[in-house]
């Protein structure tokens, strides 16, 4: 697939400043994406539910230029306030995307960016603000071209062009569920962009609560960037990409079964797959928080003595998701506030959710 489109340019004399904006959630993935190749392309194929209250918000701002500068012009606030770190990282990203969107080259562009739940943290932040700005991009597009107005393409570059940003960006497209990455077991999944996929799997998980424990809000020490980069040289890499390419393969088969023993063994164990591939690194590194190790070690306890089917998952953070159906909510909700509080600063009740939603301009 190529979006590579030199025409989609615009007599800018003709153009009234505007804006677009998006909220899009944060997703996790409880099949992990952890190791690329080329241009932002998985060595694996990913599975994850969308979140409901874990999202960004980002407007995009534009006015034509008047100089010849054909450069990137962009301003960039997150949280209200100028982060020159966030505008490199975003205004390098959309230098990279000016084969698709040529346009942004004639426009003077303002980025206004928020959170609802704390950045780098290891809640998948990229993934949420990422896909609402390629929304944003597309959506522009949309204005200005008239291109697009079939939905479902509509997402589907959207998903292309978010993965360029960062990778998990592209299964925040979907509501509920979406796979990322080419796989015998999904026929209409691709390398290229995520699918949803939602209606085929068991109603017990289309109402699947997420609730996230902060046990720590700072910043993480290593980025999913660099930790990506560090599964090169990782000696486990190829043992690890075979795994998780046969435990995407059970996942489905639970999913649609409604079997949830097998979908939490799986879950957690991916979860820690994922943390020992970063201690396996070449430059190995931790992120777990000994609050961490307290919630997973109660969790699994609670689950023996009890029988309910509550799990957890891992981002790359330290921050456990607990996992749960919602024929369960009021016993897990009254464990976690009775147990597993004391060991986290927060907890930000969430569950599988609608996916974005274009909002209204100011």
């Amino acid at each position: 697939m190529d979006y590579t489109n030199s025409r989609l340019v615009i007599e800018t004399t003709k153009i009234e400043p505007g804006s677009v904006s998006w909220r899009s959630p944060s997703n996790i993935a409880l099949i992990k994406y952890w190791g690329k190749h080329g241009r932002q392309l998985p060595q694996n194929p990913s599975f994850s539910f969308t979140l409901d209250q874990a999202f960004s918000e980002t407007t995009l701002e534009y006015t034509t230029k008047t100089g010849a500068d054909q450069g990137i012009a962009l301003e960039f606030l997150f949280e209200g306030k100028e982060n020159d770190a966030f505008r490199e990282k975003v205004k390098k990203y959309l230098e990279s995307i000016t084969d698709i969107f040529p346009f942004l080259r004639q426009f003077n562009l303002k980025i206004r960016s928020s959170n609802s739940f704390p950045h780098s943290a290891g809640i998948a932040s990229s993934a949420s603000g990422m896909s609402a700005l390629a929304l944003c991009l597309c959506s522009l597009e949309y204005e200005l071209f008239g291109t697009l107005e079939d939905d479902l393409a509509f997402r589907k570059k959207a998903s292309y062009v978010a993965r360029l940003g960062s990778g998990s960006a592209c299964r925040s497209i979907y509501a509920k569920a979406a796979i990322w990455g080419d796989n015998p077991e999904v026929e209409a999944a691709s390398d290229l962009y995520a699918i949803p996929y939602w209606e085929e799997i068991d109603p017990v998980f289309h109402s699947f609560h997420d609730d996230i424990l902060i046990v720590n809000k700072s910043e993480k020490k290593v980025s999913s960037r660099a930790g990506h980069g560090l599964m090169e040289g990782n000696v486990y890499a190829e043992d690890r990409y075979r795994q998780a390419r046969q435990r995407f393969r059970q996942l489905i088969g639970a999913l649609k079964k409604g079997d949830l023993e097998t979908f939490g063994r799986i879950t957690e164990g991916e979860a820690l797959t994922l943390h020992a591939m970063m201690m396996a690194s070449p430059t190995p590194y931790l992120l777990l928080h000994p609050n961490t190790i307290n919630i997973i070690q109660r969790l699994q306890d609670y689950r023996a003595t009890s029988g309910q089917p509550i799990y957890f998952t891992l981002d790359a953070g330290p921050n456990p998701h607990i996992l749960y159906p919602d024929s369960i909510a009021r016993e897990a909700q009254q464990f976690i506030r009775g147990e597993l509080s004391e060991f986290c600063v927060d907890w930000i009740e969430d569950q599988v959710g609608e996916g974005p939603l274009q909002l209204e301009e100011n």
